[in-house]
């Protein structure tokens, strides 16, 4: 599993981290796939969608329920992971490792609202993330 400590989270659950000095990947966090139960469908943007902050960027729809997904940064998207499209279930299984959804060649600060492994272990009443 990748180091949490890598990491910023969204109050909504997105995770990010930075792959070189202009580039992030984005996904969901491991709270929100449990919470969401099986994952069965995503929909994401194509590459080049710019996006700033705060932006929906797609939807992960699960047996549950589907929800939406904010860019917790903001960037053009440079890729789509390839291997949801055919097993969407990747999300459960490593939901912040290879169940990635998005990179992005990054514009701009992080927002400085983005909290660290430990505020998201708060905000979601302790639990890991």
């Amino acid at each position: 599993m990748p180091d949490p400590t890598a990491m910023r989270f969204t109050r909504t659950h997105e995770w990010v981290r930075a792959d070189g000095e202009h580039e992030a990947t984005v996904g969901i966090t491991d709270h929100a796939q449990t919470q969401l139960g099986d994952v069965i469908f995503l929909d994401l943007p194509a590459v080049g969608t710019r996006l700033a902050v705060g932006d929906r960027f797609g939807t992960v729809e699960s047996v549950k329920a589907a929800s939406d997904l904010y860019a917790p940064v903001a960037g053009e998207v440079t890729a789509v992971n390839p291997r949801l499209a055919a097993a969407p279930e990747l999300v459960n299984q490593q939901a912040e490792g290879d169940g990635w959804l998005i990179r992005l060649a990054q514009a701009g600060e992080w927002p400085d609202d983005l909290l660290d492994a430990d505020g998201y272990a708060a905000l979601v009443g302790g639990g890991a993330s």
